[in-house]
């Protein structure tokens, strides 16, 4: 085992590197509170997080970036082996020293890890994810770099400002992904609500109304996500429906026209003639 630890600009950082021939568990703990980001390089260990009588497990530890506040009541166990090795770097401040710290990061602690500065519980988990590939090499020149003395805090200090860097940024590319999720979903919600009516779907206001959005941009999402505007996917599904109706539940033409919203059957037998090629009448 190897553990070193550096304190650089209101930051502890702590390098830690391990493996054995045998099955191994390495424990630690925090001697204070603290809000840590821990980046694991080439090492795939397994990794418990234990507090209060919970636990949290991680069984592929390689790549991957866990962010967490955790007090003195919390365990950490790695367990290493010949084909489990530990390569982990742990980024760790203070609550106290939120506002002191450089290149404004404490501001984006507090835009990104909200949860983790105003903790709950003993153990308050943020993002995991797994590293860029510019992430992954930053962590892994950590372990390589073979500086001394003041150049090698120089070279810590760097490399901290260009980890965060990318870090944010991913955190930042994940909240706009998460915004365009929310979005998704409604889209996802226009389409049930029209295939749970299909003979009175409401109006194009009341569907965007239905929702929470407008219909400029119901229109636009729609189409973007089911290549179609909405009155055509209907107009599909609808015909669809009554393709089904006729050939295997065979009700009359009427029937299937009326069950899906259709009025004039003259405009049903169109619409469904340019569809599938043939008149309800040949189904």
């Amino acid at each position: 085992m190897n553990r070193e630890i550096i304190d650089i600009n209101d930051y502890t950082i702590l390098l830690e590197v391990a493996s054995s021939d045998n099955n191994l568990i390495d424990s630690c703990f925090f001697d204070e509170p603290v809000i840590a980001i821990a980046f694991y390089g080439s090492g795939d260990v397994k990794l418990n997080v234990k507090f209060d009588g919970k636990a949290k497990e991680f069984h592929h530890t390689k790549g991957m970036v866990l962010s967490f506040y955790a007090d003195n009541m919390v365990e950490f166990e790695h367990h290493v082996s010949k084909l489990k090795s530990l390569q982990c770097l742990v980024i760790a401040t203070t609550i106290r020293n939120i506002d002191q710290l450089p290149n404004g990061e404490g501001q984006f602690l507090e835009q990104f890890l909200y949860q983790l500065i105003h903790p709950k519980d003993h153990y308050v988990e943020g993002p995991v994810f797994n590293m860029s590939p510019e992430m992954f090499q930053l962590v892994e020149q950590f372990f390589s770099n073979t500086y001394e003395g003041e150049i090698k805090m120089m070279f810590y200090k760097s490399h901290i400002t260009a980890l965060f860097s990318h870090y944010f940024g991913q955190l930042a590319k994940q909240q706009h992904t998460k915004l365009d999720t929310s979005q998704i979903e409604k889209i996802n919600l226009a389409q049930e609500i029209l295939i749970s009516d299909l003979e009175n779907p409401p109006s194009l206001t009341e569907l965007a109304y239905k929702i929470g959005t407008n219909t400029n941009k119901l229109k636009t999402e729609f189409k973007a996500q089911f290549g179609v505007p909405v009155f055509k996917y209907l107009q599909n599904e609808r015909l669809k429906k009554a393709h089904n109706l006729i050939k295997n539940e065979r009700k009359t033409i009427q029937e299937a026209a009326w069950a899906v919203g259709y009025d004039s059957l003259g405009s049903f037998s169109n619409a469904f003639e340019k569809k599938y090629g043939y008149r309800p009448s040949q189904a």
